[in-house]
């Protein structure tokens, strides 16, 4: 016949430390955060630079710049 144990004695694993997931979990968000707003002004400055006249190094300084300001204001 089966066997009818109660469910309370059965143990899942190690125990959850929640603190170390939450910090995990924090910097995952930071690094998407920061990667998407790296991506969207290389993209900006890529743009900048093919399309106008304005160069590399006129594309470089604002690629700079819109980090700076983005990093400003997501803060």
């Amino acid at each position: 016949m089966a066997e009818h144990l109660d469910e309370a004695k059965f143990e899942t694993g190690a125990e959850m430390d929640y603190g170390e997931h939450e910090k995990t979990y924090s910097m995952f968000l930071s690094v998407t955060k920061w990667s998407a707003l790296f991506c969207v002004a290389l993209l900006i400055a890529m743009a900048f630079g093919f399309f106008t006249t304005a160069g590399f190094i006129s594309s470089t300084i604002l690629f700079i710049l819109l980090l700076v300001v983005s990093a400003f204001l997501i803060k």
